[in-house]
Formats: C-alpha cells, sequence, structure tokens
C-alpha cells in the first residue's frame, strides 16, 4: 500500500465534520502511514487533541507554540518534512487564510511551511460554499497545485440538504494515494484495465452473466494509479466502487467491452485483462420477455471470439484464467493460444478464491518463466504482486 511509511500531515479545522477526522486518522494510521495531526484552536472545541493523540501514537499540535517531542519548531518541523498535507475538513475561515497565504495559525503556518501537495476537503453550508468568494479562494488554491474533493450534497449541520457536506474518508483516502502515486515508476505510461462481468442478453429482461464484482480489476487500476500510470478503467458489470482519478468506461455487453479494448490500447503500454467477459451470446435475442409456456426452453448459443487475439504485440498484455479444474495444464494453454505476455490464473471453486471474494489466491505464470504463487490475501494485495508483474514486463519492453 502506497501510504505504508508516508508522513502525511492531517490538519483539522473548526466543523462539526471534525469527527470524521478521527476516523480518517485511524484508517490512514492502520495503513501504516506516520500520522501527524494539526489542529486549529476552534477544532479544539468539537474534538479533542487526545483522541488523535490515542490513534497515532503521536502528538497533535493545537498552537503554533508548540514544539516536537525533538525540541524543533512543530510546524517547520512538520511541513519541511511531510510528503502531503491533508485538511479535513476545511472550513471557509481556513480556505480563505490559505488563499490569502496568511499564517494565523499552527495549521496555515504548516502549510506555508511545506512543499508537499495539499489536498483539502471542503465542509460548511450550502451557502458559504456556493459563494463566490470561496469559489474564487478555491479555484486559487487549485492554480498552486492543490488538489480539492468536491463535498458531497447532504444533510448540513444546520438540519439542511445541500452541498456542502464533507467528503466520506474513504473517499478521501482514495485521492490521497493518487497524489502520493504522482511520479511513480509507472508515471508517463498508459494502463487500460478491464473488470467485472459482461451479459448476453437472452430477452429484454434476461441475460447470460456471470457473478463478477469487479473488486480484482478495480483494485489493479487502483495500484497501477498509485504507482503513477495513467489508468483507463474499462468496467462491465460490477458491485464494488472504482477508484478516483482514472479514465473510467463503462461497457455491459461484449460487443461494447471489445470495443472499448480496441479503441483504448491504441498507444497503450500494456493491457491488464481482468473482465470476465462472457464466452457465449444467444444465438437470437428475443424481442419481448420469453413466457413461460409449461414446456421448457432450449437456448441455442453461439461462442463469441476472443478478441484479444485482434490486439498487436505492441504492447503488454496480462491474460486472466478464471477456471474449475486443470489450472494450470489450462492456463498454459491460454498463455500460448492467446500470445499473452504473463496469464494470472485462479481456481473459483477455491474457498477464498471466488467471483464476489474480497480475497483471492493466484498463481502467476510469464512467458518463458516458472509459475509463481500468490498466497491468500485481500484482492488489492494480489493487485499489487499483479502490478509488480506489469512493471517489471513495461521496464523490461522499454529496456
Amino acid at each position: 500500500m502506497i501510504l505504508s511509511g508516508k508522513r502525511i500531515v492531517l490538519g483539522v479545522t473548526g466543523s462539526i465534520a471534525a469527527y470524521k477526522a478521527v476516523y480518517l486518522a485511524s484508517v490512514l494510521t492502520k495503513f501504516g502511514a506516520r500520522l501527524d495531526a494539526v489542529m486549529t484552536p476552534s477544532a479544539a472545541r468539537f474534538v479533542g487533541p487526545v483522541s488523535f493523540e490515542g490513534l497515532t501514537g503521536r502528538p497533535a499540535y493545537t498552537s503554533v507554540m508548540q514544539s516536537t517531542p525533538e525540541g524543533e519548531i512543530a510546524h517547520v518541523a512538520l511541513g519541511s518534512t511531510a510528503q502531503a498535507v491533508v485538511i479535513a475538513p476545511a472550513t471557509a475561515g481556513t480556505i480563505a487564510r490559505l488563499a490569502a497565504g496568511m499564517a494565523s495559525d499552527i495549521l496555515t503556518a504548516t502549510v506555508l511551511s511545506s512543499a508537499a501537495p495539499v489536498v483539502i476537503a471542503p465542509a460548511m453550508e450550502s451557502e458559504m460554499y456556493l459563494s463566490a468568494v470561496t469559489r474564487e479562494n478555491l479555484q486559487t488554491l487549485q492554480s498552486r497545485g492543490a488538489t480539492v474533493i468536491e463535498p458531497e450534497t447532504g444533510r448540513l449541520a444546520s438540519g439542511r440538504e445541500g452541498p456542502g457536506r464533507m467528503a466520506e474518508p474513504d473517499r478521501i483516502i482514495d485521492i490521497l494515494r493518487g497524489v502520493l502515486g504522482r511520479g511513480g515508476p509507472l508515471a508517463g505510461r498508459k494502463i487500460v484495465v478491464t473488470a467485472g462481468g459482461t451479459r448476453g442478453q437472452i430477452d429484454p429482461v434476461r441475460f447470460i452473466g456471470n457473478p463478477s464484482s469487479g473488486r480484482q480489476g478495480i483494485a489493479i487500476a487502483a495500484e497501477a494509479r498509485d504507482r503513477g500510470a495513467r489508468v483507463s478503467l474499462i468496467l462491465g458489470n460490477h458491485s464494488h466502487p472504482p477508484p478516483a482519478g482514472v479514465q473510467l468506461l463503462h461497457t455491459l455487453s461484449y460487443a461494447a467491452m471489445r470495443d472499448a479494448v480496441l479503441n483504448e490500447t491504441a498507444g497503450c503500454d500494456a493491457l491488464i485483462m481482468a473482465a470476465a467477459v462472457n464466452d457465449f451470446e444467444a444465438a437470437q435475442v428475443s424481442p419481448g420477455k420469453i413466457k413461460k409456456s409449461g414446456g421448457g426452453l432450449t437456448l441455442s448459443l453461439t461462442e463469441n471470439p476472443d478478441f484479444l487475439l485482434d490486439l498487436n504485440d505492441d504492447m503488454v498484455k496480462i491474460g486472466f484464467a478464471a477456471e474449475t479444474g486443470e489450472l494450470k495444464k489450462n492456463a498454459e494453454s491460454k498463455l500460448a493460444e492467446k500470445r499473452l505476455d504473463a496469464i494470472v490464473a485462479n481456481d473459483v471453486t477455491e474457498e477464498g478464491a471466488g467471483f464476489a471474494s474480497p480475497t483471492n489466491h493466484v498463481r502467476i505464470l510469464r512467458r518463458g518463466a516458472k509459475w509463481h504463487d500468490v498466497p491468500l490475501g485481500t484482492k488489492e494485495s494480489v493487485a499489487e504482486k499483479i502490478v509488480d508483474v506489469v512493471q517489471d514486463l513495461v521496464g523490461d519492453r522499454a529496456g
């Protein structure tokens, strides 16, 4: 995970959404980030510094006069060593002070002391958020390189409904990962990832499909983004949210998936074909719903051609083999027949490695190499190993 070991300053301002910052600190720390909480005086009226200290195991800072345990001036030390500054929640007042370059509290002083990327998650009443001056201040900060995470629409502190509700912590973390990944080992590379399942219609209300959640391919897309790649995610039917910071193309049918892959792979560095594309279609799609007759129904199916064979060999191509038996034999055959650089194989009958599971157990075979076993783990941890292979193959080809 890209967050592991990263030095992150979490700025907390005086908003009722400050309680969400406690959860944000907890998750970032769980992912291995070295987190320092920096609070404005008004933030401490909503949530105490001890909450952050207990979660992070590090001091929380509330005054510009504070020093670090090492005796350094806190805002200078924190700003100069931070790899990212996240301000969540960010009130209209703090946004205005940041835009004006003020150093009126420890948070604004820390930002001024830092060259690290800044991520801002506004939280305020709708009228304040939509006011011309707040919009101008946010645009000013964006022009200086800050990433602004637009707030959500929902119930606000006043009890009204509208835009201004701070983005959820999981979304902030997802965007932060992409920010931290800029300039990574895949920077300048275009990676196309497919994920989810496709459907073949039988009639307007029935289809041939599969239970793919898209989670493994989505995790791969996020990991490639975290390494600086420009990612196109071609997404079929799915039940897992896609990552931020990627180009997203929605497809539902075999034909739509095929066309999207053929278009997006022009000039790309690698294709990772994690989608579960339907191999069969109804030979004839009924224009109306097929009614039950009491005598059963026989369907005639046609086989969809493998469009991977229509792609040129200028890019790295990674295929997937979801099998129910003879895993290695079938995967080796696909590796050769599809002219792949590597194949990722899993037995979907294995506990914890099937469709819609949060975990996976895969074996990876590179052309001309031995099988590599990736033990059972989260699909996110498996994605890291898969992208390791892609990164090596792209580097080998470039070299």
